[in-house]
């Protein structure tokens, strides 16, 4: 039994509709993913006892309420195995960046472990295991680029063009229910179609309460907006901004300070994690 390393890539939303709120208190939203290649990067090795260990401390993240063991014992517990894991995370993506990091690495471990583990469960199980997890989690599990409605969980592939993207994330983390519990966040953004969607329309509901709250995202999409249309995603904290190639991307990358750090990464319709995938089932099978 060998040890197993995925990505766990970066998500933007292009835009964030908020529609309502039900009698549930989650919000129906309308939003469009897009995926990046950058993100975090995960090792598994099998254990044959059944623990899950988290060999990575992530600060203010108690061991067992972390993602990615609660979705390993899910999955644990959906398919019987009496396998564990040992799991390594290299941590790039910001806590509270509203780009996917927990999200993500959660979908990463449901879909490494269904793999190592030989569980086959198949992505709908997986993406259903993982919308108990977080609203974004199924997005990541299917791993194409979506426009996404209801809180998140009713999925329709998308075509989109794939620019370069410059991602700011500020240095601070903002809380999604906070956002979400604001009195002043727009709740009654009319539906729009994909079609009107991807013809050139869409926003961010939640960017206008960020912005009240955190100087620190006003003060990015200020900056990013001195050279493109900036944008927030998510809840937040991180603005982006597309550029039509890598070089014009890098260069507004170098002007950022200290305080802004910046990425820059191409939006992709698969993500990273399915073309690996893709390419280990191609080298079994050569």
């Amino acid at each position: 039994m060998r040890s197993l390393t995925l990505p766990a890539p970066a998500k933007l939303n292009l835009m964030l509709h908020i529609l309502g709120r039900r009698a549930d208190g989650y919000h129906e939203l309308q939003t469009l993913f897009q995926f990046l290649d950058h993100g975090d990067e995960l090792t598994f090795t099998p254990r044959s006892d059944g623990q899950i260990r988290l060999h990575t401390e992530l600060p203010g993240v108690d061991h067992d309420s972390n993602l990615i063991v609660r979705a390993a014992r899910q999955l644990q517990a959906a398919s019987g195995t009496a396998l564990g894991a040992d799991i390594q995370l290299l941590k790039r993506l910001p806590m509270g960046g509203g780009i996917g990091g927990g999200s993500s690495d959660a979908a990463t471990t449901l879909v490494g472990l269904d793999h190592l583990w030989q569980t086959r469960l198949g992505e709908d199980r997986l993406a259903q295991i993982g919308l108990s997890l977080g609203a974004d989690v199924p997005v990541f599990v299917l791993g194409h680029a979506a426009f996404a409605e209801g809180v998140g969980e009713r999925l329709q592939k998308v075509q989109l063009s794939e620019p370069w993207f410059l991602v700011i994330a500020p240095q601070v983390s903002v809380s999604t229910a906070e956002i979400f519990s604001d009195p002043e966040l727009t709740r009654n953004t009319p539906a729009i179609t994909v079609r009107s969607l991807l013809a050139g329309g869409g926003r961010n509901d939640c960017q206008p309460v960020v912005e009240k709250r955190y100087p620190e995202v006003r003060n990015a999409l200020s900056l990013l907006n001195k050279f493109v249309p900036a944008r927030m995603t998510g809840t937040g904290a991180c603005v982006f901004g597309s550029f039509p190639n890598k070089g014009e991307a890098d260069k507004v990358c170098r002007q950022l300070p200290d305080h802004m750090p910046g990425f820059v990464a191409q939006g992709r319709n698969v993500s990273m994690l399915h073309r690996k995938l893709a390419k280990m089932a191609q080298e079994v099978n050569a």
